[in-house]
């Protein structure tokens, strides 16, 4: 029996729905709808079933995008991408590493709903441009355009500077050994002097409501975490969104950690504790593009 189209591409459509809309969940109702609407398709008709796949869940994941757009307004403190824990084989993709990350993820949520899905489908996944425009609704023209737009608006926010895995590996369980210990003057050692701290609590666990600037504000914040009343606390480094990271359980609650550095030194932290967000730790994603 021919495997369905649907199911042979799956792991591509989640990293489509996943990259546009920045949480599983959402991405996963996506392809839910997407797959409703390709059980009613005659498929004998369809010559190109990855393409035509990919057009009708970026069109389902546009709509869910644009309502989501207007609930994370309404979101409690800073709204962070949803991590997810992925091999350490993807990795080895490293444009799809870096789009998947938690800092390029981050970026994405400051472009409008058809940007983030002109940008996702050309420069992820190199989609020609007449099939950007059947998936968005806009002509050819009009695609061309608005991708130079978004490539522009995501080069001058991006990290820019490229880390091995190895380095980035060995940052990662420097911090988080420091964070263990709790001591001021590790954290800060490890720290760039403008680090920049973002904590997603969602109104649900307790974090900053705002960046948090400097190593040392930064440094008391996390220096805090294992210093208040609990039995157990644990930092381990873990493969997130294609790149070494850190999961910490506080009394069994959960947190993920990801990190972006520079000469050695952390320049940017994510910091995910919102529960809701945290289903997705324990098991690696398929991601594929």
């Amino acid at each position: 029996m021919t495997e369905d189209p649907f199911v042979a591409h799956r792991s591509l459509l989640f990293t489509v729905a996943y990259e546009m809309l920045g949480s599983a969940a959402d991405a996963e109702d996506v392809l839910q709808e997407s797959w409703l609407r390709w059980a009613d398709v005659d498929q004998t008709q369809v010559s190109d079933a990855r393409a035509y796949l990919v057009r009708v869940v970026t069109r389902q994941a546009l709509n869910r995008l644009r309502t989501l757009s207007r609930s994370r307004e309404d979101y409690v403190g800073e709204w962070l991408p949803e991590p997810l824990l992925t091999s350490p084989d993807v990795a080895e993709d490293v444009e799809l590493a870096e789009s998947v990350s938690i800092a390029m993820l981050t970026v994405l949520e400051t472009l409008g709903p058809t940007e983030r899905a002109v940008f996702v489908l050309r420069e992820v996944f190199e989609m020609p441009y007449g099939e950007i425009a059947e998936a968005t609704g806009k002509s050819a023209a009009a695609v061309r355009q608005i991708g130079r737009r978004a490539r522009e608006h995501v080069a001058a926010r991006r990290p820019r500077v490229q880390v091995s895995r190895s380095e980035q590996q060995a940052v990662v369980e420097r911090f988080l050994g420091a964070l263990r210990t709790g001591q001021l003057q590790q954290l800060m050692e490890i720290m760039a002097p403008d680090v920049v701290l973002i904590a997603d609590g969602g109104g649900v666990a307790a974090a900053a409501l705002a960046p948090i600037h400097g190593a040392g504000p930064v440094a008391k914040v996390l220096a805090r975490a294992n210093r208040v009343e609990v039995a157990a606390f644990e930092a381990t480094t873990v493969w997130l969104n294609g790149a070494p990271a850190g999961r910490i359980d506080v009394d069994g609650e959960p947190a993920a950690v990801s990190l972006v550095m520079e000469n050695g030194r952390v320049t940017q932290i994510y910091l995910v504790r919102n529960p809701q967000k945290l289903t997705r730790l324990d098991e690696p994603a398929e991601l594929a593009r």
